[in-house]
């Protein structure tokens, strides 16, 4: 998980990896190789590694089935057949194969959201991405798409996840990286991290959040 006050550089960071945003300095490895620049390297990376916005970025003029089958087509060369069948499955794992046939503007946000990670899932990305998933949702939708996400780290799921949700970041974290003003300054178990904090910024910062 990653944590960190607003403006702390931790979308950028996220955004990185898929290379959504330009570095100017260091380097960024994916299992011990060098991200690539550009092409079908890159769209290959892209393909293998799922993303996951605050906005939903659903078709709108498409149905639920149509946004979630759309990428296993057009990417993965998947027949429009396999590719729905799969899409129902998803769908039936984020608790949405009944809404199959709405167009997303029928739907709430949380479902909304559920549906961009069954689009995510269909890729059989090797990792995801998250970036503020539950910022612009309603406080009763956040669960539900956190619900989906801990079903996804239970089984195991390699995910990066920027969000502000403590609760859920203590509770489903292996890995707790703390950023502020643009750079990581704890990187610690849930634990060790939440319980004692080495830094005085961490400090700061859980004694806002926690309190409230």
């Amino acid at each position: 998980m990653v944590i960190g006050p607003s403006g702390s550089g931790k979308s950028t960071l996220c955004r990185t990896i898929n290379r959504l945003e330009t570095i100017e300095s260091g380097t960024i490895l994916l299992d011990g190789q060098p991200l690539p620049a550009e092409g079908r390297a890159l769209a290959r990376l892209r393909a293998e590694v799922g993303m996951v916005f605050q906005s939903f970025n659903l078709f709108a003029h498409r149905t639920v089935l149509q946004n979630v089958s759309l990428a296993q087509v057009k990417v993965r060369r998947r027949g429009k057949g396999d590719a729905d069948r799969r899409s129902r499955e998803l769908l039936d794992r984020v608790g949405l194969l009944n809404q199959a046939d709405k167009y997303p503007a029928q739907l709430s946000g949380g479902q909304q959201q559920r549906v961009a990670i069954a689009r995510a899932l269909a890729m059989e990305p090797r990792a995801m991405l998250f970036d503020e998933p539950t910022s612009a949702l309603d406080p009763e939708m956040i669960n539900e798409v956190l619900e989906v996400m801990r079903q996804l780290a239970r089984d195991g799921m390699t995910m990066i996840v920027v969000t502000h949700e403590m609760g859920f970041a203590r509770a489903s974290a292996n890995r707790v990286v703390f950023m502020a003003d643009g750079r990581i300054v704890e990187d610690r178990s849930p634990d060790e991290f939440f319980t004692n904090p080495r830094s005085d910024r961490a400090k700061d910062f859980l004694s806002k959040i926690l309190t409230h």
